[in-house]
């Protein structure tokens, strides 16, 4: 399984971040889930916000980030104006 995991340095406008969601769901392959942060085990979380794809393998991953749908997520999470860092996993 690949996980795709994004964190973000604020808080998105709920309304707005439905908006990236939904192209996020459009993504073939993958399933997407998102929310907010609500703690850390010292102090107060340094990423207030997560999303994440979660795909059945490398093939399925590469395929998705491929697609138009992929690259528009991208895009429009630039749009978003808020900083955010994407990691790439193998979960076993």
């Amino acid at each position: 399984m690949v996980r795709v995991f994004v964190l973000y340095e604020q808080e998105p406008d709920a309304e707005r971040y439905e908006e990236h969601a939904a192209l996020c769901r459009d993504v073939p392959g993958g399933t997407f889930r998102h929310g907010k942060v609500f703690g850390a085990p010292m102090g107060e979380p340094r990423f207030p916000y997560y999303a994440e794809w979660e795909f059945a393998d490398r093939d399925a991953f590469k395929e998705a980030a491929r697609t138009e749908e992929f690259a528009a997520t991208g895009k429009d999470a630039n749009a978003m104006g808020i900083p955010f860092h994407v990691q790439f996993a193998d979960v076993s």
